[in-house]
Formats: C-alpha cells, structure tokens, sequence
C-alpha cells in the first residue's frame, strides 16, 4: 500500500473540483481516503491504494477535465496507514 498527500493550486474552489476528484476515485479498486478544500484557497487530496492504483489515480487527476485549473500541485508520499474505509469528500 502507498499513500500521498496532495494540494492542489489554482482555479480548484467553487468549480466542482472535489466532487470531480471524488467521482474520479470511485473508478480506482481499492482507493480509499478524502479529498476537502482550505481555507488558504487549495484542495487537499489523501488517498491510499496499491502502488499502480494511486499512481494511475493521481494521473487522471493531472488530465482530467479540471486539471486545467491546476497552477500548482504538490505531492507529499506518506506512510500508509488503512485509516480510511472509502473514499469522500469531508469539510
């Protein structure tokens, strides 16, 4: 298992970004964490899953329809920890 901790920059509030990245997660076997926004203006993404999965999840949120509001994305790889039972959106 591996886990990231991402925050992403940019046009990613007030535009439907975390429900984007959730409904992308649904399509990941296995994925689990949260995605929520800040109040300094980013959102931040947590997720866990085998190697491949999150690797391949994190791609599609580079490519996907918002990603071109990303101005900056920071990826920060963590010990995994199975602290999540799925994948949502918290506040």
């Amino acid at each position: 298992m591996k886990r990231f901790r991402c925050y992403f920059s940019g046009r990613v509030q007030g535009v439907g970004f975390r429900f984007y990245v959730e409904r992308a997660a649904l399509g990941f076997p296995g994925l689990t964490g949260f995605v929520r926004n800040l109040a300094d203006g980013r959102v931040e993404v947590v997720a866990e899953a085998e190697g491949p999965v999150l690797d391949a999840f994190l791609e599609a949120l580079r490519g996907g329809d918002l990603g071109r509001n990303v101005r900056r994305l920071e990826v920060l790889e963590e010990k995994a920890t199975g602290a999540f039972a799925d994948f949502r959106i918290t506040f």
